[in-house]
């Protein structure tokens, strides 16, 4: 039987403080944080996705998981429907220096504009919108 993937559901973070993570997700892309589960399992939630915060200590919990569990090594593009200008600025009023942007880009829907920055474990966070200048 042949299959087609229709989305994306959640994708799993390894980190090296699930508080300090989740807090910064919070604070710096307006995500929900949420509870579930045995084992004290956090997660991340926008819009129709979520994202799992494991901690890189996970394999000791028994937890199933990637062969390599090593926080920081993620590039992750998210997309919002403001300017990137106002993209720099909240980020600025965060704290958090942009590592590059405005820049144009192609995304899954065609082009686009992205900043980036980092979060507090290293992944590269892109923030991208798909208005037209």
């Amino acid at each position: 039987m042949r299959f087609t993937v229709d989305r994306l559901d959640h994708l799993v973070l390894h980190c090296a403080d699930v508080d300090i993570t989740a807090n910064w997700y919070q604070r710096v892309l307006g995500m929900d944080r949420e509870e579930f589960g045995e084992n004290d399992r956090t997660a991340l939630k926008f819009g129709g996705q979520k994202i799992n915060l494991r901690p890189v200590d996970a394999s000791v919990r028994n937890w199933i998981t990637s062969d390599r569990v090593v926080s920081g090594c993620a590039d992750l593009c998210f997309i919002t429907a403001v300017r990137p200008e106002d993209v720099i600025d909240h980020l600025r009023n965060c704290g958090i220096v942009p590592v590059q942007g405005p820049v144009p880009k192609t995304g899954a829907l065609g082009p686009m504009t992205s900043v980036y920055c980092r979060d507090p474990d290293g992944n590269l966070i892109e923030i991208a919108s798909y208005l037209a200048d």
